[in-house]
């Protein structure tokens, strides 16, 4: 179990659901992004240079949120208005998704949690984990669309800290093909029995 005062960050407990997607189809969908192990490595080194930076990290990716209404009103209460309570817890567990994935482990317990992630986005699950009166359900094609403003933001993060311009694109390339793995896992809930 990984310990963190996060509410609603239920990576590694119990109150987890097994994922539907096995631990062979995850492989099969590493292997099918070529996420092999050079990008493991990648990733955990990113890790090192973005874990003081994930304030300010959030900082773009709210920015980015909050200049778009369509993006935005998923935390939209029944007022109108930008639930700040909601954003800022939200905001604590995507800093700890961003550790999560530059920690790059690839187990049951991670894909339990990308399953319970995709399942909040949905009307399955959407404002149960903090109690809120928000949309109740993020459109698929936002979160899919969300990859492209996630890494290419995150680029100049990982320049920071004195790594290479190659070590860079190699954080980089990670980074992009481990957001649209765990896009995909997040789609899961979505689809049909039988489609995914």
């Amino acid at each position: 179990m990984i310990e963190t005062d996060i509410p609603g960050y239920t990576y590694g407990t119990d109150a987890v659901p097994h994922s539907p997607v096995s631990l062979e189809e995850l492989q099969l969908l590493q292997s099918t992004l070529l996420l092999g192990e050079d990008d493991l490595i990648a990733l955990r080194r990113s890790g090192d240079l973005l874990a003081p930076q994930v304030e300010a990290i959030l900082d773009v990716w709210y920015g980015f949120v909050g200049a778009n209404p369509h993006l935005l009103a998923a935390f939209t209460g029944p007022d109108g208005q930008p639930d700040q309570a909601y954003l800022a817890a939200v905001r604590r567990r995507f800093g700890r998704w961003i550790l999560d994935t530059a920690r790059a482990e690839f187990d049951q317990a991670w894909l339990d949690y990308q399953h319970e992630i995709g399942v909040r986005h949905t009307r399955n699950g959407k404002n149960r984990t903090d109690g809120v009166q928000a949309a109740d359900h993020i459109p698929l094609r936002y979160v899919l669309a969300l990859l492209i403003p996630i890494t290419t933001t995150l680029k100049p993060f990982l320049a920071e800290g004195g790594a290479t311009p190659d070590e860079v694109e190699a954080m980089h390339k990670a980074w992009v093909k481990a957001v649209l793995l765990q896009v995909i896992l997040w789609s899961q809930p979505y689809v049909r029995d039988g489609d995914f």
